[in-house]
Parts: structure tokens; C-alpha cells; sequence
């Protein structure tokens, strides 16, 4: 792409995909990501959203 940004779309209701899993869960402040086209770098970066682990007591 020649340091050009690539947005892609992804079929998720398409016959040709079998699963989808979550690999990551991140934090962000709005539910529609437009914002992140004029980001670059570690601007664009989406910090990620840890889960609470049990306490054993």
C-alpha cells in the first residue's frame, strides 16, 4: 500500500467463514472507530482491556 492506510471489510455472515474467535478485547471511547483514520503510529493504538483474575482465598 505504499504508506498508504488500507481499511478493510470483513463478511462475517459469509457461507466461506467457518468461526470467529476473540483474540484480544481493547478499551475505547467510542463504538464507531472513525476517529482512528487520522491517527498514526502509537496514536492509533487501542490500549488493551485486562480481565480481572479471581482471588484464591
Amino acid at each position: 500500500s505504499h504508506g498508504v492506510g488500507v481499511e478493510r471489510t470483513f463478511q462475517l455472515y459469509s457461507p466461506q467463514v467457518d468461526s470467529v474467535t476473540l483474540k484480544r478485547r481493547g478499551d475505547v471511547r467510542q463504538a464507531k472507530l472513525y476517529y482512528l483514520r487520522e491517527l498514526t503510529g502509537r496514536a492509533a493504538r487501542i490500549t488493551e482491556k485486562l480481565q480481572k483474575r479471581p482471588t484464591s482465598s
